[in-house]
């Protein structure tokens, strides 16, 4: 589970918090996802990888969507941390490892849950710079990601491994569908749209 505020720095592309509910949500994702693929090089491996368990309810919003991302197959991205071969705490250092020792220089993408305030429950965040695992839950693990998403899952501040052993499935469900959807899309995108274009711009 990450800390739910991206680092205070500048940033060339403004932070997205947008609720799961808002109509049109996965465009807006899409659209964020498709300016921060601006710095991707044509060739350039994207490793996605979501980061939790599925040992607690709340913490399992990454490996869902590693589960949902891996069915597709995609040439496009590799990813790390499903339900069945997840990525936390006791493995990620390895698992980072293992990813720069296989790609030269990829662009990660980082995906995990957070807690937030009350009125940011069911929030869907998309963020330049890496997310830090672990921080809502005093751990001190090593950051992850070019770029990170994050949904806010339950609210923090107080016994946070209870509360997110106690929250709700559908909620975790409905945020890892959206963001699976919209990372899957937006990889796509740029694969078929822009990176045609770079190439013949060269």
């Amino acid at each position: 589970m990450s800390q739910i505020q991206p680092p205070l720095r500048t940033q060339d592309i403004p932070y997205l918090k947008i609720a799961h509910t808002e109509p049109g949500i996965k465009s807006v994702i899409i659209h964020r996802l498709l300016l921060h693929f601006a710095k991707v090089c044509p060739g350039q491996d994207i490793v996605i990888v979501c980061i939790g368990t599925d040992r607690s309810t709340g913490d399992c919003l990454g490996p869902l969507v590693g589960t949902s991302l891996s069915k597709w197959n995609s040439k496009h991205f590799h990813v790390y941390g499903t339900l069945e071969e997840p990525v936390h705490a006791m493995n990620l250092r390895d698992t980072l490892q293992q990813i720069n020792e296989k790609f030269n220089q990829p662009f990660i993408i980082g995906i995990d849950a957070c807690l937030g305030q009350t009125s940011s429950v069911g929030s869907i965040q998309v963020v330049q710079g890496p997310l830090r695992p672990g921080a809502g839950v005093n751990k001190e693990l090593p950051p992850v990601g070019d770029i990170h998403l994050t949904g806010i899952v339950n609210v923090g501040g107080f016994m946070e491994y209870f509360v997110l052993q106690n929250t709700r499935l559908s909620l975790v469900m409905r945020l890892s569908e959206i963001i699976a959807s919209s990372v899957y899309a937006a990889i796509k995108e740029w694969n078929r749209s822009f990176i045609p274009l770079i190439q013949r711009e060269q």
